[in-house]
């Protein structure tokens, strides 16, 4: 399923929210089980599964992760995020850091510290999605490939933000 065809927006890493928005209520509407209830079973299911493709499509072209992963599945990449190895040996040098820093911030409680590390980390994000949008914007298979990588990167980030949210939740109710 292309979402961006389901929607009629580009397919494109940027994504006008306010078009999105527009076309995620219209088909809502058009597919809304509801609008079924008087007719046969078939349909009944054949709207149930439409309204839960538009809500997933929803989802994933908000999400800038989940849209560079849907464009990259289009392109015919496979993202095989458990078996496939980080190659960029800095990278997994600075996400050793992050987790020590983290357990550190933890242990000690640290709340100015855990929030520069949070500024840190959304900063990080920020230019991994540039970088990300450029490489989507070539495409081309080697350039796939490194959106590939920015992605886990990404997927890793915004991990390690959950975790940094759930540390600051536990230190505001001590």
């Amino acid at each position: 399923m292309n979402y961006f065809s389901l929607f009629r927006l580009p397919e494109q890493f940027q994504v006008d929210t306010a078009d999105l928005s527009r076309a995620y209520q219209t088909l809502a509407q058009i597919t809304h089980p509801d609008k079924f209830a008087t007719s046969s079973e078939r349909e009944k299911r054949l709207a149930v599964q439409k309204n839960a493709q538009v809500n997933d499509g929803y989802q994933v072209l908000k999400t800038p992760i989940l849209r560079a992963e849907h464009i990259l599945e289009l392109r015919g990449v496979e993202l095989k995020h458990e078996q496939q190895t980080m190659q960029d040996t800095g990278f997994l040098m600075q996400q050793m850091e992050w987790r020590e820093s983290l357990e550190e911030i933890q242990s000690t409680k640290n709340e100015d510290a855990l929030l520069d590390m949070d500024g840190e980390i959304k900063s990080q994000i920020k230019n991994h999605l540039s970088l990300l949008e450029a490489e989507l914007t070539k495409q081309n298979a080697e350039s796939d490939k490194v959106a590939a990588e920015e992605v886990r990167k990404l997927k890793f980030m915004y991990k390690l933000r959950d975790e940094i949210e759930l540390i600051e939740d536990a230190l505001s109710d001590i």
